[in-house]
């Protein structure tokens, strides 16, 4: 029996459930990169400049001294042995012990990603329909003024950096201005409110930041849809040009939307980084940039890992989503 022979049950299969099978790719491509990015984290956190041991005891710090305190963090063993104990113990939630403060990493992380995370969600939730809603508008008014001035608007975000839009915020807002909280510091029995308040510059830094290209793209991917037969049509039959935006074209550019859209949320967690930084704010980015400073590896090695998991899946769930919005794949010949 040869090869093709074989696969020709799966083939048949694949082809009358063509929908459950690229859901299945997709995952398995997932997960393949995941551990992929595993190893690069580990070997690139590894290869990173300086020694923790040195920077721990100082430069006058005897070399018998330096050994003792790597044996005693286990870093003096095979890298591949300790690559095989932290993903086994990533994969049942234990980051280990911090280098630094000598407090466990999964403990820490679980309060710095709940700030994060609640960043990036009010970012989110204004950012989205902010977007759908500017993009469908420069849509309906195409080549005229209400496009061109959003085009013109979102141009300026895109080439703004997070970090020249986060000082000219506090710049604004807080120097000339002095309307909003600086530093962003929450804490655990902050209050609701006092938390909203506190993330405003933050918040509105990752909104400018995200809006132009989600916005843009939204843009583009409905004005490809205007341009097919069927849209002209509904024009040629009286349709007004807002219903058949929302109505037709809307819901067949959805795919392209939720890519879009998703793309960004992925950002919106791990771009927090820059953010959290030039506002001080107790989150995962900032905890990172502290780790680094003093070569803390499991701490950086947990972020790393939970950054990537975060964008692989938000891009998993955007294609598993974009997949479901086929009607070619929902309904096959």
């Amino acid at each position: 029996m040869t090869l093709s022979e074989h696969f020709k049950p799966l083939l048949s299969l694949s082809q009358r459930f063509p929908l459950i099978f690229r859901i299945l790719h997709r995952l398995l491509l997932s997960f393949v990169l995941l551990w992929a990015v595993t190893v690069m984290i580990f070997v690139g956190v590894e290869a990173l400049p300086g020694d923790f041991a040195t920077t721990y005891l100082g430069q006058s710090a005897t070399p018998e001294a330096v050994a003792n305190i790597r044996v005693d963090l286990g870093i003096d063993r095979p890298l591949l042995t300790r690559y095989g104990e932290w993903l086994s113990n990533a994969l049942t939630g234990d980051f280990g012990t911090s280098w630094a403060s000598q407090q466990s990493v999964s403990e820490q992380i679980s309060r710095r990603l709940g700030n994060s995370l609640f960043l990036a969600l009010f970012a989110a939730i204004v950012a989205v329909p902010l977007s759908v809603g500017l993009g469908l508008i420069a849509v309906r008014y195409r080549n005229r003024i209400p496009d061109k001035l959003i085009n013109i608007l979102s141009l300026a975000a895109v080439s703004l950096p997070e970090f020249f839009v986060g000082y000219l915020m506090i710049m604004l807002f807080v120097v000339t201005f002095p309307t909003a909280a600086f530093p962003s510091t929450v804490y655990d029995d902050m209050g609701f409110l006092s938390r909203l308040e506190a993330i405003v510059l933050p918040v509105a830094t990752l909104v400018l930041v995200v809006l132009a290209h989600m916005m843009r793209m939204t843009r583009a991917a409905i004005m490809q849809v205007m341009s097919s037969a069927y849209m002209e049509t509904a024009e040629l039959k009286g349709m007004s040009g807002l219903r058949a935006i929302i109505h037709h074209a809307a819901p067949n550019a959805l795919a392209p939307i939720i890519n879009v859209v998703a793309l960004n949320l992925a950002y919106l967690i791990v771009g927090v980084v820059v953010v959290e930084v030039v506002f001080v704010y107790p989150g995962m980015g900032q905890y990172m940039i502290d780790a680094v400073t003093v070569r803390d590896l499991p701490v950086v090695q947990a972020c790393g890992l939970i950054f990537a998991a975060i964008y692989i899946a938000l891009n998993m769930v955007a294609d598993i989503l974009a997949i479901l919005a086929n009607p070619r794949l929902r309904h096959p010949r």
